[in-house]
């Protein structure tokens, strides 16, 4: 890359950045209402965000060799249940990704 190219992608990049950060309060100000659509997002996507993370966690375990799977198993379970009791998105994560870290170093 150029010393012209590498600006230029900075340069976009701080733009995008910006952008994104500033375009909310913009569109969204004080005195407007939330569309519903976003309400819907706001609530509908953070658990699709969880269900996905767990999908991808779990697309290369093998469940027929090894351990079994059980590191994450036994995460999926603490995640599970720290989030039924807690209902809190970042708690879960936290505690079950230190519950698997753990588990592989000791199984």
């Amino acid at each position: 890359m150029t010393n012209t190219q590498m600006i230029i992608t900075v340069a976009l990049a701080v733009a995008g950045t910006v952008a994104t950060r500033f375009l909310p309060y913009v569109l969204f100000s004080e005195g407007k209402p939330v569309p519903s659509v976003v309400q819907y997002l706001g609530h509908a996507l953070p658990p699709a965000v969880f269900g996905l993370l767990v999908v991808y966690c779990l697309r290369n375990v093998a469940f027929t060799s090894g351990n079994f799977g059980l590191p994450e198993l036994i995460s999926l379970a603490a995640v599970a249940a720290l989030y039924t009791w807690r209902r809190d998105m970042l708690a879960p994560m936290v505690v079950g990704t230190a519950v698997y870290m753990l588990l592989i170093r000791v199984m």
